[in-house]
């Protein structure tokens, strides 16, 4: 099978396609034919030597990327409901080595769900890792209610366009900062504000929020942390948190919170559900070859995506 190997953390440029066995599904698992994957911020921090490059480096290969929605081929012992034929998408074995960029994919049946027939599977790769992310981090840990003020920063990227969405599903007032060429996507997502940060800075045009949802920098964090309310909460999904901030939070009675996100099929399937009857909608911003996943690569790394970047195989 063609896959691509990382063999230099050199980002795109450490990526080559090349020829690998067909992987055997182990017990639990089941063996993918690989239809789309989606690119995520971790994907190109990870082949740059950052992210998760440091738990990666000794596997040979290195095969990067965790997202992925196709068709079963083969089932190994104990899959469960799971059966060849069945179309499944999900996040594998994050923050593991998943060997997503490959056209096949040996996945554990814990952590997929069936694919709903009315959404495509380019639509149903780019809801694994960015949906998963929003979903631990609103539903599972800030557990938002209805009436709570809840900010989302870069609200038009992968993460940021789910978050709003589970959000509005809960009845939160959303507020989505973004640049100016975001503005209307943003709004069209469900967001009740949108900031565009090329004309002002949130913490100056904002008032007191229950949540934010950080996904940006240490900086950012701690202007995020002015504008949260006493009781409330910061998530992080890419900065670490500090002991100057972790003081500073604490002094404001403001809970903190880095979640890295993991693998889980029952939330995968909830996903599912929302996909399924219009709840949660999936924004794929460019769709590219696998010979063109490099390309791709790069161009996430513009950071100007509006939802997800999708590479479509075996279509």
């Amino acid at each position: 099978m063609k896959a691509y190997t990382l063999t230099s953390p050199d980002g795109p440029d450490g990526l080559h396609l090349s020829e690998l066995p067909v992987p055997r599904p182990g017990k639990g698992e089941v063996l993918i034919e690989v239809r789309a994957l989606s690119l995520n911020p971790v994907d190109s921090k990870t082949a740059r030597g950052k992210a998760l490059y440091g738990s990666l480096k000794d596997e040979d290969p290195i095969v990067l990327g965790w997202d992925v929605a196709g068709r079963i081929k083969e089932v190994g012992e104990g899959a469960g409901k799971f059966v060849a034929g069945q179309d499944v998408f999900g996040m594998v074995n994050f923050p593991g080595h998943g060997k997503a960029y490959a056209e096949y994919v040996a996945a554990p049946v814990n952590q997929l769900a069936l694919k709903p027939e009315n959404v495509d599977f380019d639509e149903a790769a780019a809801a694994t890792l960015a949906a998963l992310t929003a979903w631990q981090n609103l539903i599972e840990i800030a557990q938002i209610k209805e009436g709570q003020r809840v900010l989302v920063h870069a609200a038009g990227g992968g993460v940021g366009h789910f978050a709003v969405q589970l959000a509005k599903e809960r009845g939160a007032y959303v507020i989505g900062t973004g640049s100016a060429s975001k503005q209307d996507f943003i709004r069209e997502l469900g967001a009740d504000e949108a900031i565009n940060y090329e004309e002002s800075k949130f913490e100056d045009v904002l008032s007191p929020v229950d949540v934010v949802l950080e996904s940006l920098s240490p900086e950012h964090l701690e202007r995020s942390l002015q504008i949260v309310k006493p009781g409330g909460k910061l998530l992080s999904i890419a900065a670490g948190l500090s002991d100057k901030l972790q003081e500073q939070a604490e002094f404001k009675s403001v809970e903190l919170y880095h979640h890295l996100v993991e693998s889980n099929g029952e939330q995968m399937q909830a996903i599912a559900e929302r996909l399924a009857d219009g709840r949660l909608k999936a924004h794929v911003s460019e769709t590219f070859s696998l010979p063109n996943l490099p390309a791709a690569l790069r161009k996430l790394e513009e950071g100007s995506t509006r939802g997800k970047i999708i590479i479509a195989l075996n279509q």
